[in-house]
């Protein structure tokens, strides 16, 4: 088994749904359908997409149907990340959280609040493992969750047990891959701040992560907080990171410095007074801190402090640490797809559940178009029918070349993807580096459309000179 998603470009979505079942196969083929026409047209409303007014009442049918759940939608895909996941010793399982805003969408049924409560923002919390190979190929989704919140839920948070905290979902996700995780397969858990949580790092055991920390918890082995720990410790050492992009903020260079120190975790105060959690197991880690001594003016100075239960004992082993951390940028733009790259914060289905079926299936199309743009780099060789069909690798070089004559050698996955995103406005400078998904997903779209004419004139020049 390959990282390659499918064995064919024109295959893609019925051997990643293979195993699919809605009791239906009507409705199993339906979404193989629906899949192949929305990952054709990601940036259209699925009406563009399906084409004829038949395909879409046919496909808003679909999504209205009973039978179809997001589990059942999600569950093969699942299944394809775990086989792809057997060809590697190590994987990232990266968790983060996103919210999918349908604020602008008042005639929706059945959402709840997002954000601050003085915003009013009304969408769905969406919760995510995604999974990438230690060299950074996407191999999938290995857990989903889509939940809304509770408008009306009232009382005090801090009383409530666990369990019932949103919190949760970081336990719940770690235990679902444990249970889906190959055997074989070194799993390593990168999460942001908000899985800074005791129970986590509990459950956890031998399972390798790497968080960063959001609380200065306090110290078993000194009088103080790890960053007391910690900023008594030697300097490890110093290192340059590439920083990308923010909004008003273009990608930098950092200069870090680092230190480190094992320690075992105290208790938490709120446990102690807990019966069912005062017993807990210390937990024993090693900290990380990465901090930015002089960053550029008015901009807020890097200050990591991460967390791991794989022993750090010295600066080589440090920097592997912090190395594994920076995956976790991967998510992020995992959800950036989704949302810019198929548009699903713009889809009106009027009712939650409608809405929930289609956000699985575009969870599945956002991984794949992710995929496809990181592929160029790590195989750049590999035959363009892992992501192309013959019919569009010959349109495309038609249109980039002007010719119809055309190579006796199909061409490579990076030379596809390159006419690919100059299509959607990649200009392709030394200075530019490689393409990324925004132009990817633009190129695509009118890939769409010029496969599509070149197989009418095709069509309809055998049809003359026949």
């Amino acid at each position: 088994m390959s990282s390659h998603p499918q064995a064919s470009a024109s295959s893609w979505s019925r051997q990643e749904f293979a195993g699919l079942d809605f009791g239906d196969t009507r409705l199993n083929d339906r979404l193989v359908g629906i899949a192949d026409a929305v990952a054709a047209q990601p940036m259209s409303p699925i009406s563009t997409a399906c084409g004829d007014w038949s395909a879409v009442k046919a496909a808003y049918r679909f999504f209205d149907n009973d039978k179809v759940s997001p589990e059942k939608v999600l569950g093969p895909h699942f299944q394809q990340t775990v086989e792809r996941m057997r060809a590697h010793e190590r994987v990232f399982a990266i968790q983060d959280t996103t919210y999918l805003d349908y604020t602008d969408h008042p005639a929706t049924q059945g959402l709840g609040p997002i954000g601050k409560r003085s915003q009013k923002y009304r969408g769905f919390v969406k919760h995510t493992t995604f999974v990438i190979s230690a060299s950074g190929v996407p191999l999938g989704c290995l857990t989903d969750q889509v939940w809304v919140r509770d408008a009306s839920e009232k009382g005090d948070y801090k009383t409530k047990p666990l369990e019932a905290k949103e919190s949760y979902k970081w336990i719940e996700a770690l235990l679902q891959t444990h249970t889906r995780t190959p055997e074989g397969v070194e799993v390593i858990t990168i999460c942001d701040r908000e899985a800074d949580v005791y129970e986590f790092f509990v459950e956890a055991k031998a399972s390798p992560f790497v968080i960063r920390a959001a609380q200065n918890r306090r110290s078993e082995d000194i009088h103080g907080t790890l960053r007391d720990l910690v900023s008594h410790a030697p300097l490890a050492g110093e290192l340059m990171l590439e920083v990308p992009a923010r909004p008003e903020h273009p990608a930098r260079q950092a200069h870090l410095q680092v230190r480190f120190a094992q320690t075992t975790l105290r208790l938490p105060h709120r446990c102690q007074q807990r019966p069912e959690t005062k017993n807990l197991p210390p937990v024993s880690v090693s900290v990380v801190w990465v901090v930015e001594p002089n960053p550029p003016e008015d901009l807020t100075p890097l200050n990591w402090l991460l967390l791991t239960n794989v022993e750090v004992s010295n600066f080589s082993e440090a920097l592997q640490r912090i190395q594994w951390y920076t995956q976790r940028w991967h998510i992020e733009v995992y959800f950036k797809v989704l949302k810019s790259g198929t548009k699903v914060e713009q889809a009106r289905f009027q009712t939650k559940d409608r809405l929930l079926r289609y956000i699985a299936l575009l969870s599945v199309i956002a991984w794949r178009l992710y995929w496809m743009t990181l592929l160029s780099r790590h195989l750049p060789e590999a035959d363009c029918t892992q992501v192309v069909t013959e019919n569009e690798w010959r349109a495309l070089y038609a249109v980039t070349h002007k010719t119809r004559t055309f190579p006796k050698k199909i061409p490579t996955v990076a030379q596809v993807v390159l006419w690919i995103a100059k299509l959607g406005g990649f200009l392709g400078r030394k200075s530019d580096g490689p393409p990324g998904v925004t132009v990817l997903w633009r190129g695509w779209q009118r890939l769409t459309d010029i496969s599509n004419t070149f197989a009418l004139f095709d069509e309809l020049g055998e049809k003359y000179t026949s």
